[in-house]
């Protein structure tokens, strides 16, 4: 599916790329970058094209994620926020 296929299929379902990433718990930027990619990512295209059909059919797809209780993934690794402080010594070459 095309970024602007998926934009479309998200106004079918009466939903923003804001609330939609907020829903499946996703970040609202790494959305964003499939727009440079062209395309969406399969997983991506369903959703989006399953709350389109769901809404039209007048299910409450909302409640249904929510009941899903989603987990955020967050990033691991060292970034700049968790630098070990240095003991003060200096190395020995």
């Amino acid at each position: 599916m095309t970024f602007i296929e998926f934009k479309k299929t998200l106004l079918d379902a009466e939903i923003s790329l804001p609330k939609f990433s907020k829903l499946i718990k996703v970040s609202e930027k790494n959305i964003q970058s499939y727009k440079k990619k062209g395309e969406v990512p399969n997983c991506i295209a369903v959703a989006a094209s399953c709350f389109a059909h769901m809404h039209k059919s007048g299910l409450n797809y909302r409640n249904i994620v929510e009941n899903l209780e989603l987990k955020a993934k967050t990033k691991k690794g060292a970034g700049f926020g968790k630098c070990k402080k240095k003991s003060g010594k200096l190395s020995e070459l």
